[in-house]
């Protein structure tokens, strides 16, 4: 008795000493993040066609935004987003980007043109960004 409460003190000493204390890089991307994500692409992902008409619009006149390449890319993107959001809720319990849960979407951080946010684009005033006009 003496050498199993002698062994249960020990492992429970040394036990802390296993555990890792650190936060693992990828642990703010879980299937749960993945089932939201895929959610508010599947419902939201028509957002991307009205933001990118004023985007066009803003960069390249009025001619190229609602009748020509605005909607066009407005639509494929808005269309990739529904694609995205279907695939990310059926796969949401499995890694499938490369062992991990990162979105599936390429990200618009390295490009200036293309790229998808995580989330689709917001629409409204209310924003985390500033809203002001640019002159």
């Amino acid at each position: 008795m003496k050498t199993l409460l002698a062994a249960a003190l020990a492992f429970a000493l040394a036990a802390p000493a296993f555990a890792d204390i650190h936060d693992p890089p990828g642990n703010e991307y879980g299937p749960t993040r993945k089932l939201g994500r895929g959610f508010s692409n599947l419902l939201l992902g028509e957002s991307e066609a009205f933001v990118s008409v004023a985007k066009v619009n803003k960069d390249e006149g009025n001619m190229a935004s609602f009748i020509g390449y605005g909607m066009v890319r407005g639509v494929g993107r808005s269309w990739m987003r529904h694609l995205a959001g279907f695939v990310e809720i059926l796969t949401a319990p499995f890694p499938i980007n490369h062992g991990t849960y990162y979105p599936i979407l390429p990200s618009d951080i390295p490009y200036i043109h293309a790229g998808f946010s995580e989330f689709p684009p917001e629409l409204g005033n209310e924003s985390k960004y500033p809203y002001v006009r640019d002159y």
